[in-house]
């Protein structure tokens, strides 16, 4: 027994070798330059990446500011990833560095390291020649040439800035016509507009009524916004027909305002109950049936047409109400 464990063992740690293996050989690393030479004062690219299975994690090797000691590193280029054509499980991860050095020389650019789950992986070193510019020293030195004045005249310049100057005087000579026009142009004497009178309350409340009645907002499932308009049009309306301020007060207020009025005092139970199911849904987060929606609305054109000013009873319209205006 104890010699079949151990084969199993044995096998178990040559497959996870074969594994190991068969990973590594997936992984490639390089390090290019662009050139390997350059003058002085000029700049390369030095380009790093990595070539492996897409479903593993890679630490991307981190550069200081500078390489071996004197080349500086100006900019550093954003990873840029892609994915083999033939194969979309590899994936190939490319950084790019531009770097300058200002004294000549060779300069060895070290080796990188890759850091993964299953080892590092190493670049291979590159070499970069900074070399001097060349100086013809048979020449004598000369002296920087001194600017050179030239003559520029108004006439020269209007020529070659003629836009800066003949867009603005269009724009003030546009802008003095119009003034002119507009002075002296012809004066129109609108009539008076006939002053409409304002809609009695009753039929205002009704019309908002109506449209609320049509646009079955409890239905659409939005209660609070149906219940909270129902409130608002009853409010307005005692406001305007019995002098009350009823947005400033509460429900309880409301009924000690309109106390001693002349309503009766069904009218009185039906407006309680209306306004105390709109607090309920909007304060208490309370559900209505449908039943209740319905029999709020109801209850509100009830007590408008029985609280009317007016002697005859107003009826609801036979077309649908817009929203821009229903007729009572």
């Amino acid at each position: 027994m104890n010699q079949y464990l151990k084969n199993f063992v044995l096998l178990m740690a040559f497959l996870s070798c074969l594994h190991v293996g068969s990973y590594a050989q997936n992984v490639t690393v390089n390090a290019k330059l662009d050139r390997q030479s350059m003058p002085i004062g000029d700049q390369t690219k030095l380009h790093l990446s990595i070539r492996f299975a897409a479903k593993d994690s890679v630490s991307f090797p981190k550069l200081a500011d500078s390489i071996a000691g004197k080349l500086q590193i100006v900019n550093i280029a954003k990873a840029d990833t892609s994915f083999d054509k033939d194969d979309i499980s590899i994936e190939t991860i490319h950084r790019a560095y531009i770097i300058t050095g200002f004294d000549t020389g060779q300069y060895i650019i070290p080796q990188y390291e890759f850091k993964t789950k299953n080892g590092l992986f190493k670049t291979q070193e590159q070499v970069l020649q900074i070399m001097p510019i060349k100086v013809d020293t048979s020449k004598g030195i000369y002296d920087i040439k001194q600017p050179i004045a030239v003559s520029y005249s108004f006439m020269e310049w209007l020529r070659d800035n003629w836009p800066i100057v003949a867009f603005p005087l269009m724009a003030v000579l546009a802008f003095i016509v119009f003034i002119i026009y507009w002075r002296k142009r012809p004066k129109k004497v609108d009539a008076p507009k006939p002053v409409e009178p304002p809609k009695p309350a009753h039929v205002v409340a009704l019309n908002r009524l109506y449209v609320l009645r049509d646009e079955k907002l409890w239905q659409q499932g939005q209660i609070k916004e149906y219940h909270s308009e129902i409130s608002d049009v009853m409010r307005d309306y005692l406001e305007t027909r019995y002098q009350v301020k009823a947005h400033e007060q509460t429900t309880d207020e409301i009924f000690a305002a309109i106390r001693y009025m002349e309503i009766p005092e069904h009218d009185r139970n039906m407006l309680r109950q209306i306004l105390i199911l709109a607090d309920l849904v909007k304060f208490a987060k309370e559900k209505p049936i449908a039943a209740e929606n319905e029999h709020s609305l109801n209850s509100a054109i009830d007590f408008v047409i029985q609280t009317q000013r007016a002697s005859v009873a107003v009826a609801p319209p036979q077309a649908t109400a817009s929203k821009g205006g229903a007729q009572a």
